[in-house]
């Protein structure tokens, strides 16, 4: 494994290693464990290998930005159904029918350069993502006008009820005097963000990047004064770091992860089921996906022949939970999980059986070395997971071993997160893990619309958004739309159309569902205090999830103040 290094302000250079964070003495200002009264906290999301410059909010390769810098209207907590928290927006309100949309926006804000935040900003953000495809990763269709510096107001052809989390939740605003002399938005890497949120960019190296406090905040100053983002090699020198208290809050395993509190002293762990991992196949082959995961019966028997069960106990130290093949969440919205389906949830056990009928009925007859084949070649495919990532590394290795049980050859390919990244947006992949997340709300519908919406992807080659699978069917589409202009809370007018969904991508699975994760976090308690907790889930706590982490960002106070 390749070692990278990490500058702690510009005074001393260290190793990933654990014994060379702890032999480098940087400590204040650098992520030490104590209550120091230092004010930088030192996050790790997991980045293996280098930064590449890049905040842009609407890039799919971006390092930061949303949340932190490039703020939303509102913020909408996924981890509970809370009301809507303003940021940039004050006030919202629909008309009866669904089609017009009224925001008051804050007074008194400024950009990080000094202008003054209007309502001509908001307009310019929402039309450059209606008329940027790659940027309009949720489908928006609506025309915004200005009704002076402080309300816009947007508009739809037909009701447009759930559109409302979506933009004014997870559209990043930008301003108009800086974004509109860019030639091609969606491609800019941002090297000099400037926005309205509590933080801005310090620093950027390779190895690390800084965002500082933004004094001019309309909300005042963050009492956390600086965050460094750290990359590192990977899980295991994460869980080196934090074991010398030289980062301060990271997302992903640790051994020994029920017994943080009493490894890692000063540090409290804290786990959510959120996102769900699963297999990302290129399956469209009409859009340039070429493989033999492109064939629907390979994708099912792949499905079958998991062992969920051993992959929770190698991969994931048993945190992670049931998945559905329809992606509503068994727990959050168990509710919602279609009766229709073949499997409310994937099977825990194999089922060869089942994986074998699937290919032989496809066509595909057992080779030599038990490995079926068709047309004279194996079934082979070849799966990428980013270089550091022990515990997608381990499940995919474990599922290799799995998948040849049952007559499917799976090779493990390793690669740094850019080219991890690349792939995965360019549909240049036969398979990959990763997992889909969830939307604004605490709703499936957005899950749906942005992973499985033909209005999100694209051809191989072109970056889709998130719909890397290249996913496309008429009637999920016809039900994405229905939904759209169905209030949120009719839920019996919804179930239709989540039957539809649900039924449609477990039939086709061009995300093979492996485990609903149990996104685990842990941080340092000692340093700083206002973290989420299980009874007091006020953000998805998540280093990665964003905009949740600027929200805790925003809690967060140095222990003692």
């Amino acid at each position: 494994m390749s070692r990278y290094q990490i500058r702690f302000r510009n005074a001393c250079v260290v190793g990933v290693a654990a014994i060379g964070l702890a032999a480098s003495g940087c400590t204040a200002d650098g992520g030490g464990s104590g209550a120091g009264g230092s004010t930088t906290l030192v996050a790790y999301t997991g980045q293996s290998g280098d930064y590449q410059i890049n905040f842009n909010p609407y890039s799919p390769t971006m390092i930061d930005g949303p949340g932190s810098i490039y703020e939303p209207l509102f913020f909408y907590n996924v981890a509970r159904k809370d009301e809507p928290k303003p940021r940039l927006g004050t006030e919202f309100s629909w008309n009866d029918k669904g089609t017009e949309l009224t925001v008051t926006l804050r007074q008194g804000v400024k950009w990080t350069d000094g202008r003054p935040f209007t309502a001509d900003d908001v307009v310019f953000t929402f039309d450059m993502v209606r008329d940027n495809p790659t940027m309009n990763s949720t489908g928006f269709t609506g025309k915004t006008t200005a009704v002076d510096d402080t309300h816009v107001k947007i508009t739809f052809d037909k009701p447009s009820f759930s559109e409302g989390p979506q933009i004014l939740g997870k559209f990043w605003i930008v301003p108009k005097h800086l974004w509109a002399k860019i030639g091609k938005p969606a491609e800019d890497v941002m090297k000099n963000p400037v926005g309205t949120g509590p933080f801005k960019l310090a620093e950027f190296k390779p190895q690390a990047f800084t965002l500082e406090a933004n004094p001019d905040y309309y909300d005042g100053a963050p009492a956390l004064k600086k965050i460094r983002y750290v990359a590192l090699s990977g899980n295991q020198s994460g869980a080196d770091a934090l074991k010398a208290g030289q980062i301060d809050w990271q997302t992903g395993p640790v051994p020994d992860i029920k017994n943080v509190e009493k490894n890692y002293p000063g540090y409290r762990a804290i786990t959510v089921p959120m996102n769900q991992a699963a297999l990302f196949t290129c399956s469209n082959a009409d859009l340039g996906c070429k493989g033999p995961q492109t064939d629907p019966a390979v994708r099912k028997a792949v499905y079958y022949a998991m062992d969920r069960t051993q992959l929770n106990a190698l991969a994931f130290e048993n945190t992670a939970s049931e998945i559905s093949p329809g992606f509503a969440l068994p727990g959050r919205d168990k509710a919602l999980v279609s009766d229709r389906l073949k499997d409310p949830v994937a099977p825990m056990q194999p089922q060869p059986g089942t994986a074998r009928r699937l290919l032989e009925g496809a066509g595909w007859t057992k080779g030599s070395g038990g490995i079926y084949t068709k047309g004279g070649r194996q079934l082979a495919l070849t799966v990428k997971v980013v270089a550091g990532w022990t515990d997608y590394i381990t499940a995919v290795n474990t599922a290799a071993e799995q998948l040849k049980k049952a007559g499917i050859k799976l090779t493990v390919q390793q690669l740094s997160w850019n080219e991890w990244s690349d792939a995965r947006g360019r549909g240049q992949y036969e398979l990959l893990m990763d997992s889909l997340y969830q939307g604004p709300a605490p709703d499936p519908y957005y899950l749906y619309n942005y992973f499985f919406s033909s209005r999100t992807t694209a051809p191989v080659g072109r970056t889709a958004n998130p719909n890397f699978a290249r996913f496309k069917d008429p009637k999920v589409d016809e039900a994405l739309a229905a939904l759209a202009g169905i209030a949120m809370e009719d839920t019996a007018a919804r179930q239709p159309y989540y039957d539809t969904i649900q039924t449609r991508i477990e039939e086709s699975m061009p995300y093979i569902p492996m485990l609903t994760g149990g996104t685990t976090s842990e941080f340092n308690a000692r340093k700083f205090t206002g973290w989420p907790t299980q009874d007091n889930l006020y953000a998805f706590p998540a280093v990665w999830g964003r905009p949740d982490n600027s929200q805790i960002y925003l809690n967060l106070k140095p222990a003692g103040e």
